[in-house]
């Protein structure tokens, strides 16, 4: 395992910690021959929250508002998996593959101990994470996803497939339709959002791959269609959060996760979709922080 410096120069631990998400450096962690890409944001104290993105997305697609706000008080750091953005390799089939890269990162990386946010796709990663180490997770937030094996997870509707088809072939982003209500406050909220991920105008990491999301998909589909995980076994304290009218993930969906995690508490976001915890950031920060507290 190695370290490699940011591509854009060093930076000592004072000036990464005074950073921003629009300013801090990708780094990358060579781990059995997959070199990842991350971020790190925050005081470099504590239990790291480790954050686990959603299907086709990148470093550069979390929300601002929730980096750096979560960042004021926590140590953040957010990976690209396997194959996607600045990580190479190829993006594994099944989520418990891309849980196995994720679990060799943050061993590469030294912790011991952590908090995971696992979004979407990344809350299926972060709940296999946290059932296979109770050990290593100290606390889980799952955002806008859902238990494997439950009526409305990895199913594709039309509506996800084509505005995600469109998205990749005009390249356009299919976020504003597919993480969004479709109301006057629902609209508004998509329009600040796609702004605030524009706010990192250099260091990017490349866009997500066709190739990429079809295996991504594949992997998803096989959550939904697989035995529905023993949820009892993550002992963990979890927040669990949506907005109420999720397409993507049925909202229900939260709603099973937190009646079977033991130690779970439950958050929904009125007029809000998949992205509400994005959409609600004023009301979601605040929320993870108390809980992480």
């Amino acid at each position: 395992m190695t370290t490699s410096p940011p591509v854009a120069g060093s930076a000592t631990t004072d000036s990464a910690t005074s950073a921003t998400s629009a300013t801090t450096l990708t780094r990358y962690l060579d781990v059995d021959g997959t070199r990842f890409a991350y971020r790190e944001l925050g005081p470099r104290a504590g239990v790291p929250l480790v954050l686990l993105h959603h299907f086709t997305a990148t470093i550069d697609d979390w929300d601002p508002r929730v980096l750096d706000g979560i960042a004021a008080e926590r140590h953040v750091i957010y990976v690209d998996n396997r194959g996607v953005g600045g990580t190479r390799g190829r993006v594994p089939r099944s989520v418990d593959a891309m849980a196995t890269d994720a679990l060799g990162f943050i061993r590469g990386l030294g912790l011991t101990e952590v908090d995971l946010l696992g979004f979407s796709l990344g809350g299926f990663v972060a709940q296999v994470i946290a059932s296979r180490e109770p050990r290593l997770v100290r606390r889980l937030v799952l955002a806008g996803t859902g238990p494997s094996g439950f009526d409305g997870v990895g199913q594709f509707n039309r509506r996800l497939l084509t505005d995600t088809a469109h998205g990749m072939v005009k390249l356009t982003d299919p976020k504003p339709f597919l993480f969004f209500t479709r109301t006057s406050n629902g609209r508004a909220a998509a329009v600040d959002y796609m702004e605030r991920l524009a706010e990192r105008s250099s260091d990017r990491v490349a866009r997500t791959s066709l190739g990429a999301a079809v295996r991504q998909l594949a992997a998803i589909a096989r959550w939904g269609a697989s035995a529905p995980m023993d949820l009892s076994r993550i002992q963990q304290p979890t927040l669990v959060a949506n907005g109420e009218d999720d397409r993507m993930l049925a909202t229900r969906g939260s709603f099973e996760l937190a009646h079977r995690i033991p130690d779970a508490r439950l958050v929904i976001y009125p007029d809000a979709g998949h992205g509400g915890v994005f959409q609600h950031h004023g009301r979601f920060v605040p929320e993870v922080l108390r809980f992480l507290g």
